[in-house]
């Protein structure tokens, strides 16, 4: 028996254009612009767009941004002071540069020295700075062990200087003194007997009494410098012309016997020397205070000069 399908069709009418109901359009009003409804949809990590209204960027897009950091100039200025804070930056980092090798100058001048010499100076150093008002009591008892030498300003000099270029005015002065006061130990230990009789006759003036202080000068001189007429070389001292008594033991030869002669000489080469050196005094100008210590320091040599002058003219003229 055979079973035949038939296939069942269903037809369904398609409405006319015509019948279809008239959809209205409506419009909804927002009180934001369309930038800013657009700026909702956008998500926190897209990058600003360019080209797009002022009114798009009235919310920040990161949150904790000041307003001004999308604004040009803004940015231009921070730009500015970015440059300027590099600048100052590589400007300190080339002062510290500068500082470091200045520093490691100043350690490398002891380096031609003995490692035992330098300690020993730098302890003999330590020691004056430590000593405070004993200071020329210690200047001298070093002196007279022959501890002064040329190492031992060596190291005051490289403290001044490490101090002058750290602004250290306290230290500088107390630093300058000292080894003004150490060299002064140096040379009249050095010197002859000629400028040692010259610095201890400068000492002895008291700043205001220059009449008094030529007298003593003179009666220094006397007791210094031996008689030179020609009585007293064939006579000794002590032997009595008129009864022809006294001794007659002939004088002790002495290394260290100053004569009028040389005093006189060396003195006035010393000052044939100081007048020939370039005077400063005039090409200083202002009155901060290094122009009015320069003047200061000046006018201090200048009156020196005088009384050496005064002390060659005294030794010339100088009658027992």
């Amino acid at each position: 028996m055979e079973a035949n399908v038939f296939r069942l069709t269903w037809s369904i009418p398609l409405p006319s254009p015509s019948s279809l109901p008239q959809v209205r359009a409506f419009h909804f009003k927002s009180g934001r612009p369309a930038g800013a409804v657009l700026r909702r949809s956008q998500a926190k990590e897209e990058p600003i767009l360019e080209g797009l209204p002022k009114e798009y960027y009235d919310e920040p897009l990161l949150e904790g941004m000041p307003k001004e950091y999308y604004d040009d100039e803004w940015q231009a200025e921070q730009r500015k002071k970015s440059k300027e804070l590099q600048r100052r930056r590589q400007i300190e980092d080339e002062e510290e540069e500068r500082k470091i090798e200045e520093y490691r100058e100043i350690g490398l001048r002891l380096k031609g020295y003995p490692e035992e010499d330098v300690k020993k100076a730098r302890k003999l150093v330590s020691s004056f700075i430590r000593a405070e008002e004993e200071v020329e009591e210690k200047i001298e008892e070093a002196a007279e062990k022959g501890e002064l030498n040329e190492l031992v300003l060596m190291v005051i000099w490289n403290r001044l200087d490490l101090a002058r270029r750290d602004d250290e005015k306290d230290a500088v002065r107390s630093l300058d003194l000292l080894y003004r006061r150490v060299e002064m130990e140096i040379l009249k230990r050095e010197a002859t007997p000629a400028m040692r009789l010259l610095n201890d006759l400068l000492n002895m003036h008291d700043g205001f009494d220059d009449e008094g202080w030529l007298k003593e000068c003179k009666k220094c001189m006397i007791d210094t410098f031996p008689r030179e007429d020609p009585f007293s070389i064939l006579v000794p001292a002590g032997f009595d012309i008129d009864k022809h008594q006294g001794p007659l033991q002939p004088p002790l030869e002495a290394d260290d016997v100053l004569l009028r002669v040389d005093f006189v000489r060396e003195v006035d080469a010393l000052l044939q020397e100081v007048r020939h050196e370039p005077s400063e005094e005039q090409n200083i100008e202002g009155f901060d205070p290094e122009s009015v210590a320069s003047k200061l320091k000046q006018q201090e040599k200048q009156r020196t000069i005088r009384k050496v002058e005064a002390l060659l003219d005294l030794a010339i003229n100088l009658k027992w």
